[in-house]
């Protein structure tokens, strides 16, 4: 009896064409959007900090991050950076000059990075230049905690 069912529906479908199947299979596309968003979360912190920097220590506590902060990196080699873009030397001013002020009128908070084998005096003349440009909230950046000195 099965065979004359499978006989009959074979010489049916010798004939007629399939249907186009109406249905979209979205499991695979989920799973590269999962995998896509994965890869991102675990990128994303990485991405924070464009600039290689040796961090000094330090046992001071962390700021709450501000919502468009400047990040200002100076490189064991002396080069500034503004946020991730290398300046030419004596281009810091103008470019500390175009940062707008924020909506409620006060300029935003910079982040200054920079490397701990650097000269004590290069470190003071980028913080002075961020004084005169009218930037007061000038947060250094450290790593970590270590003993007390």
């Amino acid at each position: 009896m099965t065979m004359g069912l499978a006989s009959s529906s074979r010489r049916r479908n010798r004939g007629q064409r399939r249907a186009p199947m109406a249905e979209i299979n979205v499991t695979p596309m989920v799973d590269v959007m999962l995998v896509l968003l994965i890869i991102f979360m675990v990128t994303a912190p990485l991405l924070a900090a464009g600039v290689p920097i040796d961090l000094p220590e330090s046992r001071a506590n962390a700021l709450a991050p501000d919502q468009d902060p400047v990040t200002v990196s100076i490189d064991s080699e002396g080069y500034i950076y503004l946020d991730n873009s290398r300046l030419a030397p004596g281009e810091l001013p103008d470019r500390l000059a175009n940062i707008r002020p924020n909506a409620d009128g006060k300029l935003p908070q910079v982040t200054l990075r920079a490397d701990q084998t650097l000269n004590y005096g290069r470190v003071m003349a980028v913080m002075g230049e961020l004084n005169r440009a009218g930037f007061k909230a000038i947060s250094l950046v450290t790593n970590g905690s270590v003993s007390a000195p």
